[in-house]
């Protein structure tokens, strides 16, 4: 039997999870929570096997620093992001927090619970859009934005100044602008507008 902690802070989605999960005969939800401090506190208790983890919460910590957390911890539970986000923005923190899998709300019952199986047993899963999103990076690393970039085209994406943007991520504005420039030479673009659109049509950033 395979045991599960749902962490998810919409009910509607984690009963749709409970009910989805508690066909399997050998897949069992022990709890369910609704922030991501609940969900590290709760996986360590030893009775999880999987933690399906969501990357948005309320309150000061998010998916990837839980799953972070979480996978830190000898003998801790797997970790299988299930989430609506696929952006590099989303799919690098999760996996290099060490999440197991990473899968989209829309799969169907059956790939859901094969890929709880799998991590499970330690195996990667991931939803075929993600891994095609990882495979790019993998063949063309020298357009791939690295995950501090994304972050401050995502900062600029919200409007904020290049001196706004080093105070949020403890940058010196000359670091900021030379992680733009570096981006603007990636994405074969010319300014801060023509960044963030292209970012946003090849999915690095959400709008």
């Amino acid at each position: 039997m395979i045991r599960l902690l749902i962490a998810d802070d919409h009910p509607i989605v984690r009963a749709g999870l409970r009910a989805v999960l508690e066909t399997e005969p050998d897949l069992l939800v022990v709890d369910e929570v609704a922030t991501a401090e609940d969900a590290v506190t709760r996986a360590a208790r030893d009775d999880v096997d999987v933690v399906l983890m969501d990357l948005r919460f309320p309150g000061a910590m998010n998916g990837a620093q839980a799953t972070a957390a979480i996978t830190a911890r000898p003998g801790g539970p797997r970790v299988l992001v299930v989430t609506t986000y696929d952006t590099d923005a989303d799919v690098l923190p999760a996996i290099e927090a060490g999440a197991t899998g990473y899968l989209l709300k829309d799969a169907p019952p059956e790939e859901l619970a094969a890929a709880v199986r799998t991590a499970a047993a330690g195996r990667t899963a991931l939803a075929p859009t993600v891994a095609d999103r990882l495979m790019r990076r993998l063949r063309t690393p020298g357009a791939s934005l690295t995950r501090r970039e994304v972050e401050v085209l995502a900062l600029v994406a919200e409007g904020l100044s290049n001196l706004a943007i080093g105070g949020r991520l403890h940058l010196t504005e000359g670091t900021v602008k030379s992680h733009l420039a570096r981006v603007y030479a990636k994405l074969g673009v010319d300014s801060r507008t023509a960044a963030v659109a292209a970012a946003t049509d090849l999915g690095l950033i959400r709008r």
